[in-house]
């Protein structure tokens, strides 16, 4: 299993490429962004890619319902021509509210949707539609996928899935099933929210206050009910060394084949479980 960073929104470009860079250092495998509604992923994988040579690079997830599958095709390609063979487009459906109630469009059958636009998605990043990107390779594909029905799509029409809340019962008993069940050797990347800190409670009390809102959401309602969970932020996993480190070999032992790291916690909080990560890269 590798390691890598999950990295949130940031306040600047130049903070994005300091934390890439870090992990590079730490011998981290890779760095993963994400979208909600302001930094645009891709962009900021070939900003980073360009001042950071030394890790892969990947969007955890880019938003479909709001980027025609040609026009993603040809921006992800584009950051393939810009950083080389190092990139993974993850991409999802994303939620309702965001999807209705901020883009104004509508949420209708997102696993259909889903499963069309990821057809359409390769065929643009082959190469053999409408998209012609000279001297890049497809990147691999990745969907955000928790359910039955999801997981059944990444497994046929991605490379796997990345998920999120997820824990190592959930990934042995319910994800990696599902997908080992249509798919050869495919790729569970799962990100988890890490912190090595002396005050746990309160680190998954900080993090509710910023994400608690995403565990009313339907998908991760569903997932935080099969984990007898009540919020998001009882997927925290904060303690010392110890406890972290554990917590990541479950994941290797469940069927991970990457955790991305999602630092939580203060600066200090964040620097020693950064730390911790690259002590544990070459471990599984």
């Amino acid at each position: 299993m590798r390691i890598g960073l999950y990295v949130g929104e940031q306040s600047d470009v130049r903070s994005y490429i300091r934390q890439v860079r870090a992990a590079a250092e730490h011998g981290l495998a890779s760095a993963y962004f994400n979208q909600i509604l302001s930094w645009d992923p891709l962009t900021v994988a070939a900003l980073v890619g360009a001042a950071v040579p030394d890790i892969e690079l990947g969007t955890a997830i880019v938003q479909t319902y709001p980027r025609h599958p040609i026009s993603l095709a040809g921006q992800a390609l584009t950051v393939v021509a810009a950083i080389g063979n190092r990139f993974t487009l993850g991409v999802g459906p994303s939620h309702r509210p965001f999807i209705e109630d901020v883009y104004g469009l509508s949420y209708d059958r997102p696993a259909q949707h889903t499963r069309e636009y990821l057809t359409a998605l390769r065929t643009e990043l082959s190469g053999t539609g409408h998209v012609q990107v000279p001297g890049t390779q497809p990147p691999p594909v990745l969907l955000s996928a928790l359910g039955p029905v999801m997981l059944r799509i990444a497994g046929e029409l991605a490379d796997g899935t990345v998920t999120v809340w997820a824990t190592p019962a959930t990934i042995a008993d319910h994800i990696r099933p599902r997908i080992d069940a249509v798919a050869k050797n495919p790729r569970v990347v799962a990100s988890v929210m890490l912190s090595v800190t002396t005050r746990p409670d309160a680190v998954r009390d900080e993090v509710a206050g910023v994400l608690g809102f995403a565990s009313d959401f339907a998908t991760y309602r569903k997932l935080l009910d099969r984990q007898g969970q009540s919020s998001v932020a009882e997927t925290v996993v904060a303690g010392d060394e110890e406890t972290v480190a554990a917590a990541v070999r479950a994941y290797a032992d469940a069927g991970a084949t990457e955790v991305l790291v999602s630092l939580v916690g203060d600066d200090a909080e964040k620097a020693r479980t950064l730390k911790l990560a690259g002590e544990l890269v070459g471990s599984f």
